[in-house]
């Protein structure tokens, strides 16, 4: 196509992978689409011919048995985000399934709690499950036979159906419905007493069980979208536009290209720009990661979502809307979630053969003995157990399961998890990207070093004492956050300051002033060298320069400091197989320094937010299996576009909700705790779907030859489920 337009849908009524998959398929048959539909995001991404429209391209969606819109533009609101409605209708019918499931399910299995007609009591209670809390099992099961196709939905409302309306004839044609029937546990198949069972029971419990399945599932799932809102809450919501020669406050959306806006100390930047008027030090490490503030002076670009943290600034709009920075990142997390490989849950793709196979077995069973027996009740029993015995219960506890007992135990560890999609990934993980800036290190400025001069640079030498005191002092009145740390490490060190005699900030160059009668200076070599005094060179980034009295006197060095625990996280990871890197924003020197800390040989520095990402996106391309750890919003596409992002839960909204795994105490050493629960999780998740299937692959021969009647078949259904929660019980005991 030598022109295409990109179209965004948001898809309904998608159950499973095999779903998105069919959906897909219509799709990408139109002349001039290709289309690409995510079953976990909810959405299909459509390149089209300019003359295919976008309500062709719906209608399609629709012919398929789903539903289909563009979605809304994202819109920033302060209230709470509303409750899902398939979630909320999904929990309702859980729980009312549940209750009324339980006595049915007792009162079958224990024989001593049936009293006279008690069969009637569950029937009444069994009903409303069946037909309104499997409801949706249903609807799909009609969807999709109207289109030809089967899925684990079509095997659910068949079996409880089958179930349910076996029970009924029990109960209304044969001897079930007699007063003083009792339900025992004959593990014979004794077809002479088929009309006197009933299976109310496995109707009731198989939806009660899926139902529960599903719910976990959505509500794992329910933030999967929300990495772009959160990036979007980042910026600033309104704006004060200068207009006929005074401040008027507008929203964000209503700035134009070259406006002047104001921006005072504390607020954020609005959008991308130029500083007009004023001088400040703006923070940027959300978007830099450059863990030094920058000094910024009329003619300085700024960019949208940075804080001002002094001075009054001018500012003049040079890009809006979609084309800012920080609306580029939200693009790159978009782009980085839609195209990653999406990890086709085991039981959806084998259940693409399975179901249909089943159902045929099924019909098989219930011809074939007719035409050897010719006996209608051992026929339609033997099928019966066929479809009993492979409903999908385990199948749908063998993920959720597991996920909720790993999310638990994880979450007291510091480690959210988010869903079974991210697992895969950490079995084959072979390096691990680290951004530096409150990742490796702390992320705020420190006083850590003093180096005092003497020799060449004046007989008159200052101790270290002396060299804090002043310089100390006059940093103390001033507001940029590398004079707040040196002015704290000085007062630390020294005890209370002397109170300046003057004053004087030099923009982008530092501060002088008289303190005990001395003319101090501090700050960069070029304030130095305007007031005539020759300083030593450096080429740390954090150096800051201190004279007095026409002398340099010596240096103070301020850095982002590496946590205590790094360089054992670091080790951890080590240990796992894993080959660290150090990714940041920041000066190479630095990078480096803080490498050899912690014991990291491979550095890449001196990146923007786009070039971040396309590291990880190279790295890929080498054949590498890659884990980022980050915690600002300059992190959120490489976090998306990795195989697993793990976002410090000390960072931003829009790292965290753009990761895999978060780990919420802040501490890297979690990293590897967190890849070695989710690889547990995973192998937990593939033993339980391996039960599953062996099950049903062993007990549908003994079904089908009428080995199992439908009670057995019931007790041995409910017995996968219950081995399938007990083995992911086991992952509580993870350390």
């Amino acid at each position: 196509m030598s022109s295409t337009t990109v179209t965004e849908l948001t898809i309904g009524g998608m159950t499973c992978a095999s779903c998105a998959a069919r959906i897909e398929k219509k799709l990408n048959r139109m002349d001039g689409v290709t289309a690409t539909v995510n079953y976990a995001t909810k959405k299909a991404r459509v390149e089209h011919a300019p003359d295919v429209g976008v309500d062709a391209l719906i209608a399609t969606v629709v012919k398929t048995g789903y539903t289909a819109e563009e979605p809304l533009p994202p819109v920033v609101e302060d209230e709470e985000e509303p409750e899902d409605p398939e979630l909320a209708s999904l929990r309702q019918r859980l729980t009312v399934s549940a209750l009324l499931s339980a006595p049915v399910i007792l009162l079958a299995m224990a024989p001593s709690l049936q009293f006279d007609n008690w069969q009637w009591l569950s029937l009444t209670l069994a009903s409303p499950v069946v037909v309104w809390g499997g409801l949706p099992f249903h609807r799909a099961a009609w969807t999709n036979l109207r289109h030809g196709a089967a899925t684990m939905d079509t095997l659910v409302s068949v079996g409880t159906l089958a179930a349910y309306g076996w029970s009924l004839w029990a109960l209304f044609l044969g001897d079930a419905g007699m007063p003083g029937m009792r339900h025992g546990f004959d593990l014979t198949a004794d077809r002479a007493h088929a009309s006197s069972s009933i299976y109310l029971e496995v109707a009731a419990g198989v939806v009660t069980f899926i139902l529960l399945g599903r719910y976990l599932e959505a509500r794992a799932k329910r933030k999967a979208g929300t990495a772009l809102r959160a990036l979007m809450e980042l910026g600033a919501k309104d704006v004060a536009v200068l207009r006929g020669g005074g401040e008027v406050r507008v929203p964000v959306g209503d700035l134009r290209t070259g406006d002047l806006f104001v921006v005072r100390p504390g607020e954020k930047i609005a959008t991308d720009g130029t500083v007009a008027e004023g001088a400040s030090a703006v923070d940027a490490s959300l978007l830099t990661g450059e863990s030094l503030p920058l000094d910024v002076t009329p003619g300085s670009a700024v960019t949208g979502g940075c804080v001002n943290v002094s001075g009054r600034l001018v500012v003049e709009a040079t890009r809006v809307g979609s084309d800012t920075q920080l609306a580029r990142i939200a693009k790159l997390v978009e782009d980085a979630q839609s195209g990653k490989a999406e990890v086709q849950r085991l039981a959806d793709r084998i259940s693409a053969v399975f179901v249909p196979v089943v159902l045929l077995i099924a019909l098989g069973t219930l011809v074939t003995w007719l035409l050897v027996t010719d006996d209608v009740t051992a026929s339609f029993t033997a099928a019966v157990a066929v479809l009993i015995i492979a409903c999908p219960c385990a199948l749908g506890l063998a993920t959720p399961t597991a996920l909720m007992v790993g999310t638990g135990r994880g979450a007291q560890l510091g480690i959210l998890i988010k869903g079974p999609e991210v697992l895969e990934s950490t079995r084959r993980v072979d390096t691990v990207v680290l951004d530096k800036t409150g990742t490796v290190t702390t992320g705020r400025m420190r006083l850590t070093a003093v180096h005092v001069h003497g020799g060449r640079y004046g007989t008159d030498s200052a101790d270290e004492t002396e060299l804090l005191r002043l310089a100390g002092a006059l940093e103390h009145s001033s507001e940029h956050p590398v004079a707040r740390a040196i002015a704290a490490g000085a007062a630390e060190r020294c005890g209370e300051l002397p109170t300046p005699k003057t004053f004087e900030n030099v923009p982008g160059l530092g501060v002088r002033g008289s303190v005990d009668g001395r003319l101090v200076l501090v700050g960069r070599a070029a304030l130095l060298a305007a007031e005539g005094v020759e300083a030593p060179a450096t080429t740390e980034p954090g150096a800051v320069h201190v004279a007095w009295d026409g002398v340099a006197r010596g240096t103070l060095t301020v850095a982002d400091t590496v946590k205590d625990t790094s360089a054992e996280a670091v080790a951890r990871l080590r240990a796992l197989g894993l080959r660290p890197v150090l990714l940041t924003g920041d000066h190479r020197a630095v990078a480096e320094a803080v490498a050899a800390e912690v014991g990291i040989d491979e550095v890449i520095a001196e990146v923007l937010p786009e070039e971040k990402a396309e590291v990880v996106r190279r790295l890929r391309a080498e054949g590498r299996t890659v884990a980022m750890v980050g915690d600002g919003v300059n992190d959120a596409a490489a976090l998306a576009g990795a195989d697993l992002g793990l976002a410090m839960g000390t960072g931003t909204d829009a790292a965290i909700e753009a990761s895999d795994l978060t780990l919420v105490r802040g501490d890297l050493r979690v990293a590897a705790d967190a890849i070695r629960l989710a690889r547990r999780t995973l192998a937990t998740i593939r033993g339980n779907l391996g039960w599953a299937f062996g099950y049903n692959l062993a007990a549908l021969p003994l079904a089908a030859a009428g080995l199992l009647n439908p009670m057995i078949a019931g007790l041995a259904m409910a017995f996968s489920s219950v081995f399938v929660v007990s083995n992911s019980l086991r992952l509580r005991r993870f350390t």
